[in-house]
């Protein structure tokens, strides 16, 4: 049975325990990505449905030519009008409701029911696409391959799992810890960096962006306050945790997650 090093809070490697089967399995990337995709959220936007048929005005014309609030053979272009104002007969119109009017709706709007997803997964592909992700964590290839820094690096001694003494540490110490851990070439990614977007999609909601940086896995009872590193729960990690980007994110394990996740994925 293979076996892989369980660190200290001080990063030294304290003892080894038995590599879980999930850390041996297969990499699906097909499926990964699959899951991805499937999962993929953001957030509908579009005109009110309403919009440009809300007025105000007493009424539309009609489109018949036998009525008397017809527009035809008054010389008048037949786009749809709202009556402002009329005295018997006679009408005050404006044009309304079309795109060429003032006021009215958009001619070709971004339609929020579109851009809801509604793909979905199997189980058994879900169930895949989580075992592949964990895999990917602990192979130093798909590691290094995701980080364009590290293309011409040599990721050794993954996967990184710490005793469960972390969680009580400070953010100054818990940082110094898992420094001492990852090394310095991994560290460096580790940290979420946030950074001003170049271009006009800062005054488009979008003015940040940020790194993924570490995912620090935890066990059930166990909490971590820190807001240099993505934290998550054995029992609720996901592959949107685990490949966020791509499989082979830098992850850090707690002895008692590990312990969660094989039972898990018995």
């Amino acid at each position: 049975m293979e076996k892989i090093k369980l660190y200290d809070i001080k990063g030294k490697a304290a003892k080894e325990i038995a590599s879980p089967e999930f850390f041996s399995a297969d990499v699906r990337s097909d499926i990964i990505f699959k899951v991805l995709e499937a999962k993929k959220s953001w957030q509908p936007y579009g005109p009110n449905l309403m919009a440009g048929n809300n007025y105000s005005a007493s009424g539309i014309m009609k489109h018949h030519r036998k009525v008397w609030k017809s527009q035809y053979g008054r010389g008048i272009s037949r786009v749809p009008r709202k009556i402002m104002t009329r005295k018997g007969s006679q009408f005050n119109f404006v044009g309304a409701t079309v795109p060429n009017c003032r006021g009215g709706r958009r001619a070709h709007p971004p339609k929020a029911v579109s851009m809801i997803n509604t793909r979905s997964v199997n189980k058994k592909e879900m169930r895949v696409a989580l075992i592949s992700a964990l895999s990917a964590t602990a192979d130093g290839s798909f590691i290094s391959r995701r980080y364009e820094t590290l293309k011409d690096v040599k990721v050794e001694n993954a996967p990184y799992v710490v005793d469960s003494g972390i969680t009580a540490l400070k953010t100054k110490d818990l940082i110094q810890s898992v420094k001492s851990i990852l090394g310095e070439s991994l560290f460096s990614l580790a940290v979420k960096k946030k950074t001003q977007r170049a271009g006009k999609g800062k005054s488009r909601g979008r003015k940040y962006k940020s790194t993924a940086g570490l995912l620090i896995v935890l066990g059930e009872d166990e909490k971590i306050k820190t807001t240099a590193f993505d934290v998550s729960h054995a029992k609720k990690l996901s592959v949107l945790d685990l490949a966020v980007g791509g499989p082979g994110r830098i992850t850090l394990y707690t002895e008692k997650a590990i312990q969660e996740l094989g039972e898990k994925l018995k």
